[in-house]
């Protein structure tokens, strides 16, 4: 048996890891013949995309993927256990396998898609030999012997996603520079590209730097010459599953509302986005995609979130197909109507906000598809900076994510009293913060830049930094992005700002008020309360995403709810203090204080990471968010106390659009259990 201390439990798959049904039945059932038709086109789509997720994450999670798919198409999970337990696998060993491979299915590969942390099994590796020597294909055992040594390799390189020797990244070649990496990205910012890199990998061939561009049409490649660097640029990564992907958006776009041009659009893009490669086709679908509002099926699709990139500008694929919930979503669309009062509440001067709040579409959704190695709470995009200064964005929540819950779980660090509140009043607060964070957080700011045309967005000679002396020192240059400049901490930085304005503004009674809560100035109400707790005690759980011995996170929001822990700590006056020790460690946030201390201290925090963001003033932004997410010495034991109480995180298993002969669409279900997401995988693909 394998060692295991609570640092070495990090790696290895959970007993019990919670699976949840992602129930999305009654409202797939309210769609229309042709809007299930279209919902059906798009997941198949979306999926055939998410095979790209495997590749992004490990040289070996495509081949683990193959040997399973092939494992449990020949014998099901039922009767493969029949037959290991003739084999002499015990229970135990076989439920661990399960374990792996549902875990590794509902996190598309062999790393967590929360935490970037690479898990193995819990059994040894000769019984997963033993197990999948049971198969009725004889040539599996061999596919799996080629593999099995790199699916238990824990050495220090592979243990998490990193870069130089930090760890593994298959976003780019074994062993690259991050001058390389960036010496591309100024390569395409002078082309007016800087957003090409979403879509990418980057490879070190000697000494050119390909950059392989995801599409389904292999393209002849060309080569350019940057600061005496060979650029080669070519087309057809991931080109299997992009040329599935158009081809299953192709025949979704006859099922498109009458009356939907901007969906229409948004599709044509999408194809030719996937079969060219060029970022500029998949930005033009996002600008249809702005525009199609409330549709009655909602879509987003493309390499867009880059948090699991080390390097901070490479996108993950996702693709999500979702069903409007009309009735919920009319919260979200009275938050947005008085989006403008209640922008003017966060804690900066009007220099620094957009002059004007586009409108976006918010509603709430109950996911049919969600393909990525993750599903997400809410959702503001899209992460092109120019589409949302333009045009704007879009929010959604994803109601029934945040509905699905585990009973199995166990709450730690709060007194009963508290344990009380935050079990009550946990997905009540969390619509909240979620609503705020993605409406009023992400949808704030300005970013003072210069136009192409040379000119300013701002008054220099007005607009004064409320942190240093004299006139705006820093802005962006033409072909500048925030996430280019900031750069790693970038993904991170900005979720801290919006998790700042959702606690920061959880204590406005008219905002409560939308969500159906009754509260006063004066006092805190509970669903506020909540909020707060919520993320006090999230930013102390945040210590099992870093690692001590790179001194890195691995996981943005998690480093961002951190940040404003040592904030409200640093705060002092009691308004949030740990008391006791060991397992018994206890967060105490004082209800009184978070009015005063608790306000202001927030207050100021988010006022600076809003203008050092604005001002692309890089070094204060980042010394601070440094300062900030640094773990002292003294807080490594509390990290342990966290490592031993901590809880797998849930998978979801989802539901599979299926066409009868008669071209009718329906929804097959399955268990939530390991062999339910298996059984999903098979039936799937």
């Amino acid at each position: 048996a394998m060692p295991s201390s609570a640092e070495d439990e990090l790696y290895i798959t959970p007993i019990l890891t919670p699976v949840c049904a992602l129930d999305a039945t009654e409202a797939f059932n309210g769609l229309a013949a042709d809007e299930k038709k279209y919902t059906h086109f798009l997941s198949i789509a979306s999926w055939a995309g998410s095979l790209a997720c495997l590749v992004q994450t490990s040289p070996e999670s495509p081949k683990i993927f193959a040997v399973f798919q092939k494992l449990f198409t020949a014998d099901p999970p039922q009767q493969l256990q029949e037959k290991a337990k003739a084999a002499g696998v015990s229970v135990e060993d076989f439920e661990a396998f399960m374990q792996f491979v549902a875990c590794f299915y509902g996190n598309m590969g062999n790393y967590l898609s929360f935490g970037d942390t690479k898990f193995v099994p819990r059994c040894a590796k000769p019984t997963v030999s033993n197990i999948i020597g049971c198969s009725s294909l004889p040539s599996l055992s061999a596919e799996w012997e080629n593999i099995a040594g790199m699916v238990y390799d824990l050495s220090a390189a592979n243990k998490q996603m990193g870069l130089e020797g930090a760890g593994i990244s298959t976003y780019y070649s074994p062993g690259i520079k991050n001058e390389k990496i960036q010496l591309v990205q100024d390569f395409l910012a002078t082309q007016n590209l800087g957003d090409q890199a979403y879509n990418t990998r980057l490879f070190e061939n000697g000494d050119v730097l390909e950059l392989a561009i995801a599409s389904a049409d292999v393209k002849a490649s060309a080569t350019h010459e940057f600061n005496g660097t060979k650029i080669e640029v070519t087309y057809g990564d991931h080109q299997p599953f992009m040329k599935s992907l158009a081809d299953n958006i192709e025949a979704a776009i006859p099922f498109v509302p009458a009356g939907r041009a901007d969906q229409k659009q948004m599709l044509i893009h999408y194809v030719k986005a996937f079969r060219g490669g060029n970022i500029e086709d998949h930005k033009n679908s996002q600008r249809a995609w702005i525009k199609d509002m409330a549709p009655p099926v909602e879509t987003n699709i493309g390499f867009i979130e880059s948090y699991r990139d080390p390097f901070g500008t490479r996108g993950e694929f996702e693709g999500f197909v979702a069903v409007v919930n009309r009735e919920q979503s009319r919260k979200f669309q009275s938050l947005v109507d008085k989006a403008t009062d209640f922008i003017k509440m966060l804690p900066w001067s009007e220099d620094f906000e957009k002059d004007t709040f586009t409108r976006p579409d918010f509603t709430s959704l109950d996911v049919v598809s969600f393909a990525s190695s993750g599903i997400p709470a809410g959702i503001n995009i899209p992460n092109y900076d120019d589409i949302r200064g333009e045009l704007g964005f879009k929010n959604v929540s994803l109601g029934n994510v945040l509905s699905a819950s585990s009973a199995a779980e166990k709450i730690t660090f709060l007194t009963e009293s508290d344990e009380a509140i935050f079990c009550e009043w946990r997905g009540k607060s969390f619509e909240v913060q979620v609503a705020i964070h993605e409406l009023l957080g992400h949808g704030s700011g300005k970013l003072l830049k210069e136009t192409e045309e040379g000119t300013l967005n701002f008054d220099p000679n007005a607009v004064k930094n409320p942190f240093k002396d004299g006139p705006i020192s820093t802005y962006y240059k033409v072909g500048e992005t925030w996430d280019a400049k900031f750069g790693a901490e970038s993904s991170s930085y900005e979720e801290c700002r919006a998790e700042c304005a959702g606690i920061y503004l959880s204590l406005v009674p008219e905002i409560l008020a939308i969500f159906g809560h009754t509260a006063v100035e004066t006092e805190i109400s509970d669903v506020t309360y909540g909020n707060w707790l919520i993320m006090a005690r999230a930013g102390l759980l945040a210590l099992e995403f870093y690692s001590p011995d790179t001194k890195s996170w691995r996981q943005a929001h998690m480093q961002a709810r951190y940040a404003i822990f040592r904030v409200l700590l640093e705060a002092g006056e009691g308004l949030l203090e740990l008391k006791g020790s060991g397992k018994d460690t206890t967060i105490m946030l004082s209800r009184e204080k978070i009015l005063t201390t608790g306000k202001q201290s927030i207050g100021v925090f988010l006022e600076k990471l809003n203008v050092y963001k604005a001002t692309a003033d890089v070094e204060a932004g980042i010394g601070m968010y440094q300062k900030y997410t640094a773990v002292p010495d003294d807080m490594l034991p509390l990290r342990q106390i966290v490592l031993e109480q901590k809880q797998p995180r849930k998978i979801f298993v989802q539901a599979v659009t299926v066409a009868a002969a008669d071209g009718s669409i329906s929804l097959k279900t399955y268990d939530a259990t390991p062999a339910g997401v298996v059984n999903l995988f098979v039936g799937r693909f």
